[in-house]
């Protein structure tokens, strides 16, 4: 069964006019459930563990998360974070994290797991940005690797945005592997250095998009020899993005869910799914983008 991470908390309002969409993250299970795609069954509660508070300080300073956690960060860095910071969202950060590390032990069990938030690849080991205040993905990897549950991990971050944060985290970490496929021109404007990055021209369409993937991922994965994958399934490659340059149809988006998890299936490895980007100025855009990669794992796995 496919299981997916979803909590009330994910939907919490921003104040009006904020540019980032929280509404998808109410709108997008209402959509798997009413077209049949998923049932209630599909979606886990997540909530704030302390037994995983490890695996969130193997990824991030002391000094930063006791600053988070009390919502004490000095004014100037919480303004690159993007978000008035507030203490419920704060938990909402550290649910999603452990949304995306119970995802992981379901996608050791059925093959795929989903977290409907997540993808927070620009929170940095002693700071955050751009939304992101937690690294998920990354706190995931360290959550597998202490407990011996995968000895290699291979990070697919297919959002429009490098993974500035992800890269900076495992810059010295030769169990992870990060892969950041974004656009050249996209923020950060002053990119990290991931294992391999590849850095994408503006309005680049679906056939280039789809082309370097298929020839760089299967290569990846016969070199890396990954027993995990983080796949992160940014839809703001979209070519109707507000926030990306690229130029990509929710077709082409579909196609490259498809691709990517054929490469998981035919390799047996077990792949964890985060949402990442999606602001199209139609929020109708987003939900199909998005309910496409939710669609084509029910489909190819289940």
């Amino acid at each position: 069964m496919l299981k997916i991470a979803f909590h009330p908390i994910y939907k919490h309002p921003l104040p009006e006019g904020h540019r980032f969409p929280m509404e998808k993250y109410d709108l997008l299970p209402k959509q798997l459930l009413y077209e049949g795609t998923c049932e209630e069954d599909n979606f886990f509660q997540p909530e704030i563990m302390q037994d995983n508070e490890k695996y969130i300080q193997s990824v991030h300073t002391l000094d930063y998360l006791q600053k988070l956690y009390s919502v004490n960060i000095d004014p100037r860095k919480a303004r690159k974070i993007g978000f008035p910071l507030s203490p419920v969202l704060v938990e909402r950060e550290r649910i999603i994290t452990n949304g995306t590390i119970q995802a992981c032990d379901y996608a050791l069990e059925h093959g795929v797991a989903m977290n409907i938030a997540g993808g927070t690849h620009h929170a940095y080991s002693d700071h955050g940005e751009a939304f992101c205040m937690l690294n998920d993905q990354a706190i995931g990897a360290q959550y597998l690797l202490q407990n011996k549950l995968a000895k290699q991990i291979l990070i697919v971050d297919l959002d429009v945005h490098q993974g500035n944060g992800t890269a900076e985290i495992f810059q010295n970490e030769d169990r992870v592997f990060t892969f950041s496929m974004h656009g050249k021109s996209n923020y950060p404007f002053k990119k990290e250095k991931s294992d391999l990055d590849l850095p994408m021209e503006n309005n680049c369409g679906d056939e280039e998009f789809l082309n370097a993937l298929q020839s760089t991922l299967p290569r990846l994965i016969e070199s890396v020899k990954p027993d995990f994958i983080f796949f992160l399934s940014g839809v703001d490659i979209l070519s109707t993005d507000k926030l990306g340059k690229l130029g990509c149809s929710v077709e082409g988006c579909k196609r490259r869910d498809e691709f990517v998890f054929k490469q998981c299936l035919n390799h047996e490895i077990p792949v964890e799914v985060s949402m990442g980007g999606g602001y199209s100025k139609d929020i109708k855009t987003i939900i199909e983008a998005h309910a496409n990669t939710y669609r084509t794992a029910q489909l190819m796995y289940f």
